[in-house]
């Protein structure tokens, strides 16, 4: 079949059309960006293309060279054989206006705390110009820490991964945003390597897949570190290991906000008195937590 399109295939909407349709053949997972053939074949081919994200309908009918063609039917059976997630294929993923660049050394980024860093996690901080220390755990390629930076104009960020290849990626977005000398990238497993420094703000999107989830995740999943998706039988080990250690690092009015996907129910029973704040987010309010420091357990 692909033999075939290298030969009768000749514009960009008869390769988006070819695209779509070995997609859904293949019943590929969608859950890195997209949550659709459509959208996933067009963002993947404008940019192999080297063509505006946003702008596909004037390429439609452009007719192909022969190394486009070859070049976009490469990528197309790739995404197909090799069931990895587009964003490796690219070696990019966005979150909102951030770009970042990833590979297979880290997840592909996905926050709900990205959106609500967007917002200077208003109205729980005041003045973000007043925000001076901001700690990532689990901070993957620095997106996080990065947005951070950007929302937080005058905080100097602890960046940590427990993944010395995470943070090489890490170490490659921070120097491209030019935040080198604001985020520093701390080697170690959560907590442990950071003193007695204290924060304004701590954020973490840890692993929170849970033993049975990790067992049928997607084949597009599984070429993702597992060390940054499971987290226990439960999905919370992570999750209890940062709610153990955040006070001593959390000045006094400091602020922890953490994400851990579908496991509310199983939070709020592990500790039942503890008063979590759930963040309202674009999926709903689920997934993402707030305490003050004087509530932790």
């Amino acid at each position: 079949m692909f033999d075939q399109a290298q030969t009768e295939l000749a514009t960009l909407r008869d390769l988006l059309r070819f695209a779509v349709s070995r997609f859904n053949e293949a019943q590929l997972f969608f859950g890195h960006g997209s949550d659709n053939a459509w959208d996933e074949a067009a963002y993947l081919l404008l940019h192999t293309l080297h063509l505006p994200l946003d702008r596909l309908e004037p390429f439609l009918d452009a007719r192909l060279t022969s190394a486009e063609r070859a070049g976009l039917l490469r990528i197309i059976e790739r995404r197909i054989g090799e069931r990895l997630p587009v964003a490796y294929l690219t070696n990019e993923a966005w979150l909102g206006e951030y770009r970042f660049y990833v590979d297979q050394r880290v997840i592909v980024p996905r926050s709900f705390i990205a959106e609500l860093l967007r917002e200077q996690l208003a109205p729980w901080i005041d003045d973000p110009e007043a925000v001076g220390a901001v700690l990532d755990l689990c901070t993957g390629s620095a997106c996080l820490a990065i947005i951070a930076a950007h929302a937080f104009p005058a905080a100097r960020i602890d960046a940590v991964d427990v993944s010395p290849d995470a943070l090489v990626v890490a170490r490659r977005n921070v120097e491209d945003y030019d935040l080198a000398t604001r985020i520093r990238l701390v080697e170690g497993d959560l907590f442990a390597g950071l003193k007695q420094r204290r924060y304004d703000l701590i954020i973490a999107n840890p692993p929170y897949v849970k033993a049975s989830s990790m067992a049928t995740l997607p084949d597009e999943y599984r070429r993702e570190p597992e060390l940054a998706l499971a987290s226990g039988e439960d999905g919370l080990d992570l999750t209890r290991a940062i709610l153990a250690g955040a006070r001593k690092h959390l000045k006094a009015n400091g602020l922890l906000v953490v994400e851990i996907g579908h496991n509310r129910e199983e939070l709020e029973a592990a500790f039942p008195t503890t008063p979590f704040t759930w963040l309202d987010t674009s999926a709903g309010d689920q997934y993402v937590f707030l305490l003050h420091r004087d509530e932790l357990p």
